[in-house]
């Protein structure tokens, strides 16, 4: 079996915890919304945020000028300001790295592997969440939608990520907590597979199997 020379990882909910970060800091936008006097019930407002990123991606900018829209049929932008700051206090108090990943990254460069980012998230966020966790350092490069224009599992995104560090599929492995996105995307150009189990797309469906599974990123360490 060839040399593993580098560790791909997907950013969100394998590095970060992600959607804890979002459920918090979005239900903190609606509490804020409706203590600023948005007539609308909590688990109401809550169902139809969920409904909107469904339809325009979690990542959108624009998410709660849509949610007032659609609730209010205008962006009030004095419900608008509430909801925004408080979704952003909320955000640093939340996001957070997974329990280990700083030590394990670590140590991967230690033992001379290059480390490389593939996500869906657009370039800024990306970039943004791990200068803000101070993970930046450690990667050679992030692969993020722009790159590409491609989600994952599209194998364009991992092609690029291959022909950047100058390796064979077979001397990467791909860490992600999606079968579909990260597990079968990798898959199907030879690199090899390790599912986050900790993380949360994981739960979505199992139609695939990873080479490897994980409960901590710590485990990484005795595979490659």
């Amino acid at each position: 079996m060839p040399e593993i020379k580098a560790v791909l990882f997907d950013l969100d909910n394998t590095l970060i915890d992600f959607w804890k970060m979002k459920k918090s800091a979005c239900r903190a936008a609606i509490a804020a919304m409706i203590k600023a006097g948005l007539k609308m019930d909590r688990r109401k407002a809550w169902r139809t945020l969920n409904g909107l990123f469904d339809e325009y991606g979690i990542e959108n900018q624009q998410i709660f000028n849509i949610f007032l829209k659609e609730a209010t049929g205008k962006a009030d932008v004095r419900l608008l300001a509430a909801g925004v700051v408080a979704y952003r206090h909320v955000k640093e108090l939340h996001v957070k790295p997974y329990p280990n990943v700083a030590s394990t990254l670590k140590k991967l460069r230690a033992r001379g592997l290059k480390l490389a980012i593939i996500t869906d998230a657009p370039r800024f966020q990306a970039w943004s969440r791990l200068f803000g966790l101070k993970l930046e350092s450690y990667f050679d490069f992030v692969i993020a939608l722009e790159d590409t224009g491609r989600k994952k599992p599209s194998r364009l995104p991992f092609k690029i990520a291959l022909r950047k560090l100058g390796i064979e599929p077979e001397e990467a492995v791909m860490v992600g907590d999606s079968i579909e996105r990260d597990v079968l995307g990798a898959g199907k150009l030879g690199m090899r597979t390790v599912l986050a189990k900790y993380g949360q797309a994981w739960k979505e469906s199992r139609k695939g199997k990873a080479d490897y599974e994980i409960g901590n990123i710590r485990e990484i360490l005795e595979i490659v």
